[in-house]
């Protein structure tokens, strides 16, 4: 008896240990999100032209002998002091948030022997690969980080247990992908489905963490009756993603404000309802090597084109969140309905405002983040129509194969 009560309370000190890890995680992967739209709305995305180093230094170049190196080594990009510490910094803070998202994983894979080695040998493998791109060895370089992601995706899909813990493993492969678009970012100049994908990549890792924390928190309903809710949420978590895609093509080919400022940009798009517009040159997502693409390269009727796609796309967002808040209160989730009608409501203003009053950076910041909180109030809606789990099954993340297990 001694040693299953010793086991029970070990199994609830690693769940609550979790639970924590899982939501401090949460917390600062939406800091990181925040800080890099910082750097990208700032234009210090190509501040540090080397990855992922800055001008070869860990930090970034202090002193006038260094400077003077920094800009005799990279005579194309000339140190610029207060743009080089905000990119460098945001990979600071990414790379904390690797080691807080490896914490996570290691605890949920940590009873079955294979999942904890493949977690341990992935890890590795992205040290592997970070090492070796530094030495110019690019194709090893990424050929240990296909691995380095493989090994967790495929431990996310093999583990058995709740599905927070396979979020959490899941969340490590995530971010080693999310590590190799930072690098691509800086070493593709930009190119704008990099760009967009990074964007991408870290609200996905901050989806996961919120969730998983979600999940480990206890949250979900007694029973499955508000289970026909979730189809609709899910679509409309899919709307979402697709219209945070758009708005991070926006922003990378420079077209926030392809129709203006002021009266004239909106509604209408350059004082007209339908200005000269080129969807075609638009969207081509790739535009071959070597294109240095800080400050956009599209011309002012493909930059419209994609300012006025965005602005399709927030309609229908608005629309249908509004409707899905509404019909997510009337069926006994009054909170969570108000909650995605307000965070939805501010969204739309400072989109507005970013276009009103000219793209200020708060204000186009904080619109990046609250499109983070919006995602947010619709997984924390999920995860209330969703049968909360068992606490003595979640309390053992290595429960032998066939074991039922709460989803």
């Amino acid at each position: 008896m001694r040693l299953a009560e010793r086991s029970t309370e070990a199994a609830g000190t690693a769940r609550r240990i979790m639970r924590w890890l899982a939501l401090c995680a949460a917390v600062f992967a939406f800091g990181v999100v925040m800080f890099g739209a910082f750097v990208r709305l700032s234009n210090a995305g190509l501040s540090c032209p080397d990855w992922p180093t800055c001008y070869g230094q860990v930090t970034w170049p202090h002193h006038e002998q260094a400077v003077a190196r920094a800009d005799a080594a990279f005579p194309d990009r000339p140190y610029e002091a207060s743009k080089a510490w905000r990119e460098q910094v945001h990979r600071f803070l990414a790379g904390t948030l690797g080691v807080l998202v490896l914490a996570l994983a290691l605890l949920a894979a940590w009873r079955p022997r294979w999942a904890r080695t493949a977690v341990i040998l992935g890890a590795v493998f992205a040290g592997g690969g970070v090492t070796l791109y530094m030495r110019g060895e690019h194709a090893w370089s990424s050929l240990l980080a296909v691995v380095a992601i493989a090994l967790p995706l495929g431990t996310a899909i093999r583990l058995r247990g709740p599905g927070a813990w396979r979020i959490a493993v899941l969340a490590l492969a995530v971010i080693i992908f999310q590590a190799m678009l930072g690098m691509w970012t800086v070493t593709l100049l930009l190119k704008p489905i990099v760009v967009m994908g990074h964007l991408l990549g870290g609200i996905t890792t901050f989806a996961l963490l919120a969730y998983a924390a979600l999940r480990l928190a206890g949250v979900g309903a007694p029973d499955q009756r508000y289970a026909p809710l979730r189809r609709w949420i899910v679509l409309g978590i899919v709307l979402l993603a697709c219209q945070i895609a758009l708005g991070g093509w926006t922003s990378s080919n420079y077209a926030a404000l392809a129709c203006g400022t002021g009266p004239d940009a909106f509604p209408k798009c350059l004082g007209q309802w339908m200005p000269p517009t080129d969807f075609r040159q638009g969207f081509v997502l790739w535009r071959g090597i070597g294109v240095n693409f800080e400050g956009g390269v599209l011309d002012m009727a493909a930059r419209s084109a994609i300012q006025i796609a965005h602005r399709f796309g927030a309609l229908v967002v608005f629309v249908y969140l509004l409707w899905l808040g509404h019909r997510v209160a009337r069926r006994g989730l009054r909170v969570a309905g108000a909650a995605i009608g307000v965070v939805l409501v501010a969204q739309v203003l400072l989109g507005i405002s970013n276009v009103h009053f000219g793209l200020p950076l708060p204000v186009a910041t904080l619109h990046n983040g609250v499109a983070a909180l919006l995602l947010f109030s619709l997984l924390a809606t999920l995860a209330r129509t969703q049968q909360a789990p068992s606490l003595a099954v979640v309390a053992d993340p290595g429960m032998a194969p066939g074991s039922p297990h709460p989803r």
